[in-house]
C-alpha cells in the first residue's frame, strides 16, 4: 500500500467546499477524479492482498466472501464519513480532525495507532521479503538450500541495508512517486499467476474436509486481516484535496468507484488463492506453493520487489508520527537519520524473531486497522454531527462503531488463544511426493497424477 503523510498540526484554513455539487458535475469524472480513483485503488490493492486467501480460510468460503464485501462497504462509508467530519470541523487531516473532536487524548491515541499500523506493516514486509526471496534464490543452479547467505535472516538484513534504509532516508516522499505504478503492475502480474495456478494446480490437491463449510470459528480474526488490507484512511484527506473544487459529492463518487474496483479484485484474488489450497491456505499464500514452481517463483520475485519498494512508504508514516508527537513536526537532518535508523532497526529485529505472517496480520488488523476504519471515523462523526439519532448516517455510524469494538476485543482474544499454525520454510506434503512441476514457465501442468496427492497428513 502507498502511504502519504501530512502534518498533524495545520494552520487555519478556509472551510471545505459545501457538500453538494451541481447536477452537471455528476455526469462525468474529470482527470482529477480519475487520478483520485487510481490513488485509492492503489492504496488498497497493495502488498496486504497476499493475506486475503488466508482470511477466507479463517472465515469459511461463503462467509468470507460476504465479510470481504462488508469490510469494503464499511471502508467506503468510513472514508466518506471522514471527509464529512472534516467539513463539520473545518479540518484537513485525520490527526487534526481527531484532535479537534476529542482533544489531546484522542490525538495521542490516534498517533499511537498511526504509528503502530505502519510499523507492524514494516515487520510483515520483512517477513514476506525473507520468505519469498529465499525460495527464489534456492532455485539457482548449484546453490545449497541450507546456505546461510540465502537464508531469510541474511536476506532481510541485506534488503534492509541496501534498499529499505537508504530509500527511507529520503526527506521528500514525492521522490518515491513511481513506486505506485510499479507496485500496481507487479500486483497485476501476481494476480494472473495465482489465477493460472488455481486452474493448473488446484485440481491436483485434495480438498480438506472443511473446504466448503459456510462459516468457521475464526471469522472475527478474518475481519481483522481484511481490515488490514483495505485501510487507506491515512491519506484520504490528501486525495480529497487533490480534487478540482473538492466536494463531498465528488469524493463520494470517487470512493464508490475505487472501493468497488478494489473489492472485486480482492474477492477474485482471495477466492482463487483459497480454492487452490482450501483449508491448507496460510497467511502468506506463497508459502503454499512448491519451491520448484517456476511460474510462482516469478510471482515471488515480483512480490518481493513490490514489498521492498513499498516498505519505505510505511517508514515515512511512522517517522512523521514521531516527528509530530516529540519534535513538533520538525526533524533536523541529524535526528531525521537517527529516528529513521532506530525505527527500521526495531522493525528488522522483530521480523527476524517472528516468521509467521498470519499472526502479524491478525494482530495488526484487530488492534490497529479496525479502530482506524470502524471506530474513530464513526466516533468523530457522531460527536460532530447535529443530525437526529434516527438519521441514517448516525444509525450506520453507531453500527460501524459497535462492529469495530467487537472485532477488536473478540479478534484479539481469538488471536492469542488460537494463533496461526504456520509451516514456514517447509515444503507442503503435496510438494514432496514427486517432482511437482517442470522448471519452465512454458509448462503449467503438474507431472503427477491426482491420486498421488493426499494432503490429509498436513497439519
Amino acid at each position: 500500500m502507498d502511504y502519504s503523510t501530512r502534518r498533524a498540526e495545520e494552520p487555519p484554513a478556509a472551510a471545505p467546499q459545501p457538500p453538494l455539487a451541481s447536477s452537471g458535475q455528476h455526469v462525468l469524472m474529470n482527470s482529477h477524479q480519475s487520478s483520485a480513483v487510481f490513488n485509492i485503488v492503489n492504496s488498497i490493492i497493495g502488498s496486504a492482498i497476499i493475506g486475503l486467501p488466508y482470511s477466507i480460510n479463517q472465515a469459511g468460503l461463503p462467509l468470507g466472501i460476504l465479510l470481504l464485501f462488508w469490510v469494503a462497504y464499511v471502508t467506503d462509508f468510513s472514508l466518506i464519513l471522514l471527509i464529512k467530519g472534516g467539513v463539520l470541523s473545518g479540518t484537513h487531516s485525520y490527526q487534526a480532525l481527531v484532535r479537534k473532536t476529542f482533544g489531546l487524548p484522542g490525538y495521542l491515541l490516534l498517533s499511537l495507532l498511526q504509528f503502530s499500523y505502519p510499523f507492524i506493516a514494516m515487520i510483515s514486509y520483512n517477513i514476506i521479503i525473507g520468505d519469498t526471496l529465499c525460495k527464489v534464490l534456492q532455485r539457482i543452479s548449484g546453490v545449497d538450500p541450507g546456505n546461510f547467505f540465502i537464508g531469510r535472516h541474511f536476506i532481510i538484513g541485506v534488503a534492509t541495508v541496501l534498499f529499505s534504509l537508504p530509500l527511507s532516508l529520503y526527506h521528500d516522499i514525492a521522490k518515491l512517486g513511481k513506486v505506485s505504478l510499479t507496485s500496481a503492475v507487479l500486483t497485476a502480474m501476481i494476480l494472473i499467476f495465482v489465477i493460472i495456478r488455481a486452474f493448473t494446480l488446484g485440481p491436483y490437491i485434495t480438498r480438506t474436509e472443511d473446504a466448503w463449510v459456510f462459516a468457521k470459528p475464526n471469522a472475527v480474526q478474518a475481519v481483522g486481516v481484511m481490515s488490514f488490507a483495505f485501510i487507506c484512511h491515512h491519506n484520504s484527506f490528501l486525495v480529497y484535496g487533490s480534487l478540482k473544487e473538492p466536494t463531498v459529492a465528488k469524493w463520494s463518487r470517487v470512493i464508490h468507484i475505487a472501493v468497488m474496483i478494489s473489492a472485486l479484485i480482492s474477492v477474485l484474488f482471495a477466492t482463487t488463492g483459497y480454492l487452490t489450497f482450501t483449508g491448507l491456505t496460510q497467511g502468506d499464500l506463497f508459502e503454499n506453493y512448491c519451491k520448484s514452481d517456476a511460474l510462482i517463483n516469478g510471482g515471488r520475485f515480483c512480490y518481493g520487489i513490490t514489498v521492498i519498494l513499498t516498505y519505505p512508504l510505511e517508514c515515512f508514516v511512522t517517522r512523521e508520527v514521531v516527528a509530530n508527537v516529540f519534535f513538533h513536526g520538525n526533524l533536523s537532518k541529524r535526528y531525521h537519520a537517527i529516528v529513521t535508523t532506530v525505527i527500521i532497526t526495531m522493525a528488522t529485529t522483530v521480523s527476524m524473531m517472528i516468521d509467521c505472517l498470519g499472526i502479524v496480520l491478525d494482530l495488526s488488523g484487530v488492534l490497529c486497522a479496525a479502530p482506524l476504519i470502524f471506530i474513530i471515523p464513526s466516533a468523530c462523526y457522531l460527536k460532530l454531527s447535529e443530525e437526529r439519532w434516527i438519521h441514517p448516517d448516525k444509525i450506520m455510524s453507531s453500527v460501524t462503531l459497535l462492529n469495530g469494538v467487537v472485532v477488536m476485543i473478540v479478534g484479539f482474544v481469538m488471536t492469542i488463544r488460537y494463533p496461526d499454525d504456520c509451516s514456514h520454510g517447509q515444503e507442503m506434503a503435496y510438494c514432496l511426493s514427486t517432482n511437482f512441476f517442470n522448471n519452465s514457465f512454458s509448462s503449467f501442468e503438474p507431472t503427477i497424477q491426482p491420486s498421488v496427492l493426499n494432503t490429509s497428513t498436513v497439519q
